[in-house]
Formats: structure tokens, sequence, C-alpha cells
């Protein structure tokens, strides 16, 4: 019988927000905190720059997408290297890309090879939400199993191995399109499970039972649903999947958070729904919530606005932000209780409608946010914003319809939320754990 374990290494890369958010949940069980294999105690200055400047560059071209014409043109040229290739007709799609190359050379080079050296001292499994961290862990001889959770719904063919026949590594998708597409990619169908994307357990309670995310959801149905027109219409759905006597909603002021992206490219957006809400806010019709991460210059620029606009900090509008990623991630998640809608790009954020949160979806910024776009709607659980300086008007339209109630439901039903379960029961005691009901999407 394979070993099981209590702890595994977690391992991501300090780029953005969404590997790290992937690795959050694994906290409780990881043997050393989240590890950034960028920026970890005693990694090499020549290593730690190279992965700099390629963070770097990206969160300038995110940012500077947003320039007429030449933000779209250099943003372009550098997501072409990460494109994602349409997916009908199947067929053979292994052929290694320009930035697999890339990242492997590195790879050879020695790239995470003396992360590797120091964890195979005490080799647990390998949990990674980085495809190239599985690359040098494969590579450089990791002595254990080895991980990797998929944080979109679709993937260019860079996070499949160079060799993807003869790799190792174990790959935990958040739907079954990822299964699909990592097998045209070359990889054998046995090193894929479809898990779900890892959602984090305060947010949702036991496995069995649910019970945070169901209280939390059945408040959020009932803000988001003033005038019962979902509620009327879908009762029985409703009171199927909910306990109406054990999930009593506990009536709050309608509440949005809007989170921008890690470069703070939409920080704009947020300053535009903060004016337009303005006077929605005074009279006390809605609350706003704005996630500045862990960028500094985004929570001052929100303080500036807010109080340009007369508005009391810390009650009628918040400003989340935290120096510490992990630390902001916990704080977003306890926002996220008071939390009826969620306005943010499509991210690995899609996958949080999974709690039954529905999503305003700003511009996708890259290929694979153009397809958590299509889940996302193919689902019934995200839609498009409006002209953001209209936010006051279309919202609440979509709020008296029952709309955005509905896709809250939509997204409890239909979107996976128990991906940390399924990981964690693979990863640590080697038990087949999938979702079973893993259709198309």
């Amino acid at each position: 019988m394979a070993e099981q374990y209590n702890k595994s290494h977690v391992i991501a890369i300090d780029m953005g927000y969404g590997h790290q958010r992937a690795a959050y949940p694994f906290l409780p069980i990881s043997e050393a905190g989240v590890i950034s294999a960028n920026d970890y105690p005693g990694i090499k200055e020549a290593e730690k720059k190279d992965w700099e400047s390629g963070r770097k560059w990206y969160e300038l071209l995110s940012y500077f997408k947003k320039v007429p014409f030449l933000g779209d043109l250099a943003f372009s040229v550098m997501d072409y290297f990460q494109k994602i290739e349409p997916f009908y007709p199947r067929r053979d799609l292994s052929k290694q890309i320009t930035q697999q190359k890339y990242f492997f050379d590195k790879v050879k080079n020695g790239l995470g090879r003396d992360l590797i050296h120091n964890l195979n001292k005490n080799p647990l499994p390998f949990l990674t939400t980085f495809f190239v961290c599985a690359y040098f862990a494969e590579y450089h001889g990791y002595k254990n199993e080895i991980y990797c959770v998929v944080c979109d719904a679709d993937i260019s063919r860079s996070w499949a191995p160079v060799n993807p026949k003869e790799s190792r590594i174990i790959y935990l998708a958040p739907n079954k399109r990822v299964k699909e597409r990592l097998q045209l990619y070359g990889v054998r169908a046995n090193h894929i499970y479809v898990t779900g994307f890892p959602l984090p357990k305060e947010n949702i309670g036991s496995l069995e039972e649910q019970e945070i995310l169901k209280t939390d959801l059945r408040t959020r149905l009932f803000n988001l649903d003033p005038r019962q027109v979902y509620y009327n219409k879908y009762r029985k759905t409703i009171e199927e999947w909910m306990d109406p006597q054990k999930y009593q909603p506990q009536k709050r002021i309608l509440t949005l958070t809007f989170a921008v992206g890690g470069a703070g490219a939409q920080r704009e957006l947020g300053v535009t729904i903060l004016h337009s809400l303005r006077n929605k806010i005074k009279a006390k019709e809605i609350k706003l919530n704005l996630i500045a991460g862990i960028r500094k210059d985004v929570a001052d620029l929100f303080a500036h606005e807010v109080k340009d606009c007369e508005l009391e900090l810390g009650s009628e509008v918040e400003v989340i932000y935290s120096e510490d990623k992990m630390t902001s991630f916990k704080m977003f998640n306890q926002t996220l209780h008071n939390t009826d809608i969620l306005w943010t790009k499509p991210s690995e954020l899609s996958f949080y409608s999974g709690l039954g949160l529905p999503i305003i979806m700003s511009d996708p910024v890259g290929s694979q946010e153009h397809y958590n776009r299509d889940w996302l709607m193919a689902i019934g659980a995200g839609v498009d914003n409006q002209d953001p300086k209209y936010t006051d008007e279309w919202l609440f339209d979509w709020v008296n319809s029952g709309w955005l109630a509905e896709a809250a439901m939509k997204g409890f039903m239909d979107a996976p939320k128990l991906g940390t379960y399924h990981v964690e029961d693979i990863v640590l005691r080697h038990k087949i754990s999938e979702i079973q009901d893993a259709h198309l999407l």
C-alpha cells in the first residue's frame, strides 16, 4: 500500500495572484508554508533576478495594455507565446511550443535545481500550482510524486511536459475540458484527475455539509432577489439544496466586491464604479468593497477616491489591503462571507462562482482568461459588465430582475467547489478522488 502523509511541499510562483491563490487552501498541509519558487530563502541572486525580469515584464504589459492600439499590440505579442489553440477539431497537439522550450532550456541550465536538492532532504509529495515547477521537479530528480494543480478552465501546451508520454507528473484539473486538453497534448489519461479548482475551506465548511457555503448563499440569494422573482420560480430547487429551516437568511445591505488583478491594471475601473455608486452608497442601498490585494498604491488611490466622494471609509466603503499575499487572501475570503456580487476579470477567481457568487466580468487579460470567461458564461454564473459609468442603473436592474440570484445558484450547482478536498485525498492519501459528475465543462 502506498505511503500516506500528513504534509506536503507546496510550491507556487510569486507572479500575479493566481498561482499563489490556488496554493493558499493547502497551507494547513504544507510543510513549510507556500514556497515561492522565484523568491524563497536561499535562492541564488542570479536565479531570482531571472524570475523577477519575467514578472516585471508581465505586470508592465498588463498595465500598458489599456493604452490605445500600442498597448493591445504589445500585449498581443506576449500573449501569442502562451496562446491556446482551438480545441476542435480534436487532433494531436503534442508538438512543443516556444514558451515551453524557453522555460525548459532554463530548467536544463539549472533553474530550480537548488530548490529540488533542498526539498529532497525531506521528500514529501510535491504539490505545485505552476507548470515550470513541475518541469524542474521532474528534470532534477525529485524523489516523490509530483502533482500539478491547473489554475484555468483551459490551458496552453506549455502546461504539459516536454515529453508527455514519459512524464511522471500527475495533473489535478479544474474541469473535464482541461483533462481532455492535456490528453491532446500527449499526457496519459491515468495521470490526470478532475478535482475542481481548490477553493478555501473557510468559505465551504465540512465536506459533507458545506454549511458555511450554504449559510452564506442563503443570505446572498435573499439580497439578490428582493422582489423574490427568482425564488418564487425556483423555490423547490432552492429548498432541495438548502434546508430552509437550517439556513435562515440574514438581511444586510446589498454588497458588491470589486477585485483588481496582481498588476493593479483595473484600478481605474474600481474608481469609476465607486463614483457611479456614490449616491446609492450614501442612501445605504449598497455597500462597496474594493480589493487592493498587496498593492499599496492601489489601496492609497482607493482611499483617496473614497474621501473625494465624501464617503466613510470602513463602513460605507471598505478597502481591503495587506502587505502579505497569504494574509490578503485570508482577508479576501473573509470579505466573501458578506459579499453578494463579485466583480473581477475572469482570472482564477472565475472558479469562486462555485461558492455561489455571481461574477460580473471585466475585460479578460490573456488567452486563458478568454477561456475562463467562456466557461463562466457556459455555466451561467458570470456576465460581462455594462458601461461602468452607469453601474448605478444597470446593476440594480439586474438585482431587481432576480438575474444575479439565478447566476449565484447556477454557480453553486454547476461549478466544482470541493477541489481542495479532492486534491488532499490524492496527494496525501493516494485515494482516487474526482468529480463524479464531470461533464464537458
